[in-house]
């Protein structure tokens, strides 16, 4: 152990070689591309997760993998980059007291219904919105969509699968392990499966919210947008912001997660309490989203 005294902090002796300015280049990089502000204290989170990445290209220090990164301005490794620093931390019905609110909501709503989960991770947050749909209305949830996108290829494909421990769901209701999964035997077991009436109401996909354009185009019944923003600085929160209201339905709702509070930010939402917003100045019925 050193003392890096012009940054007055310690540091690791590590296996590459990691500077400042290293570190400084990915915050740029991260931010640029996925919206994500890393702050100072992200350092050796920065320095393990892509470590990975040196080791598996063969790569010696740091500044020649960042070169040889924005020589292509596409490709791959950008995306392998990406997965790397994002954050991935979900479970099932988490932040529980939204659920019922959707419920309430869609019941009210004209059928069929979409709902958009736009960091979906690996899977546990839409299909929780999913079985919520299938209690609240029935036969008639077969005929709704959960739009599960994420920026994170390996969690999306992980999600897709519709595969889980026991552990990640032990919390979950007797009733809806029986309802709305099936057990698995022989060399599955110890892990569920969503049942297939579950599953075919989610549709995953990658996409950044950085995007110039964004495959959700439809007006949807809610937007799931939980525990994102706090990743994003002031700017890049309103902008995304401001690109959600236009597509929500006139009476759609915004879940953001419990650290978040999008009146902060943008203009655009109002608070319905226990972060849940609707439309400030909802549109007209037909108005162009």
């Amino acid at each position: 152990m050193y003392i890096e005294s012009q940054a007055s902090r310690l540091a690791v002796t590590t296996e590459f070689h990691f500077t400042d300015h290293d570190f400084s280049r990915i915050r740029t990089l991260i931010h640029r591309r996925a919206g994500i502000a890393l702050g100072e204290q992200k350092r050796q989170m920065v320095y393990s997760r892509l470590s990975r990445r040196l080791r598996e290209l063969q790569v010696t220090d740091f500044a020649s993998y960042l070169d040889w990164l924005e020589q292509r301005q596409d490709g791959d490794e950008w995306q392998l980059f990406i997965n790397s620093l994002t954050t991935n931390l979900t479970s099932f019905f988490r932040e529980a007291h939204h659920f019922p609110t959707l419920a309430e909501h869609v019941r009210k709503a004209k059928q069929p219904v979409t709902v958009w989960c736009a960091a979906a991770s690996t899977g546990e947050e839409p299909y929780s919105i999913a079985i919520t749909l299938m209690e609240a209305l029935g036969d008639k949830a077969a005929a709704s969509r959960v739009i599960a996108t994420d920026i994170d290829t390996a969690v999306l494909a992980k999600a897709a699968t519709g595969v889980f421990t026991t552990e990640q769901v032990r919390r979950l209701a007797p009733e809806r392990l029986r309802r709305f999964f099936n057990k698995g035997t022989g060399s599955n077991a110890g892990k569920v499966r969503v049942r297939p009436e579950v599953a075919a109401i989610v549709k995953f996909s990658r996409l950044n919210l950085l995007d110039s354009a964004w495959s959700v185009k439809e007006p949807v019944d809610a937007i799931f947008c939980r525990n994102v923003m706090i990743y994003f600085d002031k700017p890049t929160q309103k902008k995304v912001l401001d690109r959600f209201a236009p597509l929500l339905k006139p009476d759609g709702l915004l879940f953001a997660g419990h650290s978040e509070n999008a009146s902060l930010v943008n203009q655009a939402f109002r608070p319905l309490g226990q972060t849940v917003y609707e439309l400030a100045r909802p549109r007209a019925a037909g108005a162009s989203s």
